[in-house]
């Protein structure tokens, strides 16, 4: 078959992508390409076959070895070849599995089944095989390195913000946990949905009517053909598995995208040349603009962003090809194909994702010195919360005007509040109930940070734990 140079290529999956991300799309491309989608229903087509001389007595040591080569006898340019004349894939198929069949052999290939069945089977294998061996071990090596991080920093300080307003103090590696737990999650739904896929071979309109002619128990004999490819029959079958097995592990993948773009957010907007709490890797001949010298761009985080933008809509298409007319219309025919896309795109947002956190340069005095910007602002809320517990019913309202004033003077929240001489009296009263010393908890936040801290590296173990059972599952 004629080859096509990489830069002939109209997506930019297939030159640019591809060559940023060479290994990654090597392994995807073996579940999940053209080559890789006809060795797949050769698969199928083969373990039907395997049945059905099996049960007649015919699957001789002879027909039994030529079974076992169609995967690499059957080839892709041979089908494509084949279906010029069919204009009908899986019938092109079938065609070439027969000439490489002892002729007994090759009157029992696809029978019994429609092409969905072949189709939608080998689907179910090709999306599962890409999940768990190309996808998750990807995204389990990015949580680790999450986990890494917010053990590492759990108690580095950092100002916790909400709105873009510097709030109270955390930690770092607590901003991190999130992460943690929001991915971890979601690598745990994508385990048990790509492990759901289901398929099929239950004919036409999935009553069984062809296998009816050739077997006693025709949902036996489905069972028994998918259990050997490692697959459950789907719980009811029109000429199609029902979608919402693929629709439900496409949406959770989704949903790790959006968490990985949101990530992406959260460190791109903490390399703001007035933040510069973080700065990936920019290597020495690295450079950040056609004309500005200086500048050093968060391009890594900004292009996951920028993919999760491109791929996330497609999951209306997912929707819409949860639709379909009476048994089966073919209106998912050209938009089911673009799941191949949406796959590789999110590997390409994982190995990016991935170099990000991996070679991330963490300034801890930066984060120091941004929380001391608003001074003892950031402990109102710890002033209020305790003044509350006093019994003074204004307590927020205090601080509230206490803050102002602050804001206003350009002094101490704590000088403010010293000049109301209840008020203060009894602010130290509860501060030293809790063991705290009125003038060293106002001069560091660090006293203010919470369970912070101890939240990091709880979830880091929890989730270290939660992954190993991951892999377990990927390895098995």
């Amino acid at each position: 078959m004629e080859t096509r140079a990489v830069f002939r290529n109209l997506s930019p999956l297939d030159h640019r992508y591809y060559q940023a991300n060479e290994r990654a799309f090597s392994e995807l491309a073996d579940c999940l390409s053209e080559e890789a989608t006809v060795r797949y229903c050769t698969r199928v087509e083969a373990a039907l076959l395997r049945l059905h001389l099996r049960e007649r007595g015919l699957l001789t040591p002879e027909n039994e070895k030529a079974i076992d080569e169609l995967e690499t006898a059957v080839t892709s340019e041979a089908v494509y070849e084949e279906e010029r004349t069919t204009h009908h894939n899986i019938r092109a198929l079938v065609r070439v599995i027969k000439q490489h069949l002892p002729a007994e052999a090759a009157a029992f290939v696809h029978v019994g089944a429609t092409s969905v069945d072949i189709l939608d089977t080998a689907n179910a294998l090709r999306c599962r095989e890409a999940t768990l061996g190309v996808i998750l071990p990807r995204l389990v090596a990015l949580e680790r390195q999450l986990i890494q991080l917010a053990d590492d920093h759990s108690g580095t300080l950092q100002v916790g913000r909400t709105h873009g307003q510097h709030g109270v103090p955390i930690t770092f590696g607590f901003a991190i946990a999130e992460y943690v737990s929001r991915l971890g999650k979601s690598i745990e739904e994508i385990t048990i949905r790509a492990q759901r896929l289901r398929g099929k071979l239950a004919g036409a309109v999935g009553a069984y009517n062809s296998l009816s002619m050739v077997t006693e128990d025709p949902p036996e004999f489905e069972r028994a053909v998918l259990e050997s490819l490692g697959l459950l029959p789907s719980d009811h079958s029109t000429q199609m598995v029902e979608p919402e097995y693929l629709l439900r592990l496409l949406l959770e993948l989704n949903v790790a995208f959006g968490i990985i773009a949101n990530l992406a957010d959260d460190l791109r907007n903490l390399q703001r040349t007035e933040i510069d709490e973080l700065r990936e890797l920019f290597t020495s001949t690295q450079v950040g603009s056609s004309t500005m010298p200086q500048k050093r761009n968060p391009w890594n985080s900004e292009h996951v962003k920028s993919l999760w933008k491109t791929f996330a809509p497609r999951v209306m298409t997912f929707y819409m090809d949860q639709i379909s007319e009476h048994q089966r219309d073919l209106t998912n025919s050209a938009s089911g194909r673009f799941v191949v896309d949406y796959f590789a795109g999110f590997l390409a947002a994982i190995e990016r994702m991935h170099k990000v956190v991996t070679t991330l340069r963490i300034d801890k005095e930066r984060m120091r010195t941004n929380l001391a910007m608003t001074g003892d602002m950031v402990l109102s809320e710890a002033a209020y919360t305790l003044l509350a517990t006093t019994g003074r019913q204004d307590a927020h309202e205090d601080l509230r005007t206490a803050t102002i004033a602050a804001g206003e003077s350009g002094e101490p929240v704590a000088t403010v509040l010293r000049r109301n001489t209840a008020l203060w009296e009894q602010l130290v009263t509860a501060l030293r109930r809790v063991g705290l010393d009125p003038d060293t908890f106002f001069e560091d936040p660090a006293h203010y940070t919470g369970r912070a801290a101890e939240e990091a590296e709880r979830l880091a173990v929890e989730f270290t734990e939660r992954m190993n059972k991951v892999l377990e599952v990927i390895k098995s």
